[in-house]
């Protein structure tokens, strides 16, 4: 069936995504703050619309990937440009940025009648080139299904996790699993390279035992190759861990792992290391 995707938000991983939407019967229109990689989507196949109410404006779906609740909250919600204005009541909303449960909860109630997903990822650019991304989804079942038709092209598996939100909350819980991994590692190769091991030997010492993740061993890799061309920044998982501190915080719990893990990024991006991929943490641990 043919299908017209409004795609929001071409960063890193939107631009990926929406490229990946091409083709077959679907028409897709996209949006970016800054006109660049929306005018490289052009060149392919892309309609570009100049704000996200024309984007969304006759559209069957709209996606949005944004930074954080701030960008979101802006692109859906702006009482002039904002892609709520020109929703269709029978039109569906997909959120896959990273952000709070509460904004969730926000769009949700200010969408109402219509239908709305969060469905954020896990997987970096890679993943999204590749087609290959891990949705997280929350939402009523019929939703889910109309989005996860829509966004097949992008993803290598598809998880209902419930009801609204519960895409967002298990997203932090998943990055705050990561970002805990990467800051405890950047930690420990300082202290070996400190007293004299080779960094890379100790990456793949660590990689062969019990205790090391596929993630912390492609993280180690990468820090003891100093590769740090960003794929997903300092300041993005800063970011990320201050929020899943905020949603522990509204149920009453504490997150000390949180607050330690993103008090660590929090110092990378203040030592100018903000834009870069997150193993930069390393360098906090000397050279």
């Amino acid at each position: 069936m043919t299908k017209t995707i409004a795609f929001l938000g071409l960063g890193a991983m939107g631009s990926r995504m929406a490229k990946r939407l091409f083709g077959g019967e679907n028409a897709v229109r996209v949006w970016n703050r800054s006109p660049g990689p929306a005018e490289a989507l052009a060149a392919q196949g892309a309609l570009v619309a100049p704000t996200p109410r024309a984007a969304a404006e006759g559209a069957d779906v709209v996606i949005t990937m944004l930074a954080d609740d701030s960008a979101a909250r802006a692109v859906w919600l702006d009482s002039a440009t904002g892609a709520l204005a020109g929703l269709r009541p029978d039109a569906l909303a997909i959120e896959c940025s990273t952000v709070t449960p509460g904004w969730i909860a926000e769009l949700h109630a200010a969408a109402a009648p219509r239908a709305v997903v969060d469905a954020p990822v896990a997987g970096s650019r890679p993943q999204a080139e590749a087609g290959q991304l891990v949705f997280l989804m929350g939402g009523d079942a019929g939703a889910v299904a109309l989005a996860r038709e829509t966004v097949a092209p992008l993803g290598a598996a598809f998880h209902h996790l419930g009801g609204s939100g519960r895409g967002a909350r298990f997203k932090l819980g998943l990055n705050l699993l990561l970002g805990a991994q990467i800051a405890c590692l950047a930690e420990v190769l300082g202290a070996l390279a400190a007293d004299g091991f080779d960094e890379k030997q100790a990456v793949e010492l660590i990689a062969g035992t019990a205790v090391a993740s596929p993630a912390a061993a492609n993280y180690g890799r990468l820090m003891a190759e100093r590769r740090e061309s960003p794929m997903f920044t300092v300041d993005l998982i800063a970011k990320d861990l201050g929020y899943a501190v905020e949603a522990a915080a509204a149920r009453g719990l504490s997150a000390p792992i949180a607050e330690a893990a993103r008090s660590a990024f929090k110092a990378a991006s203040a030592a100018g290391f903000g834009s870069e991929n997150v193993t930069a943490l390393r360098k906090l641990y000397g050279q």
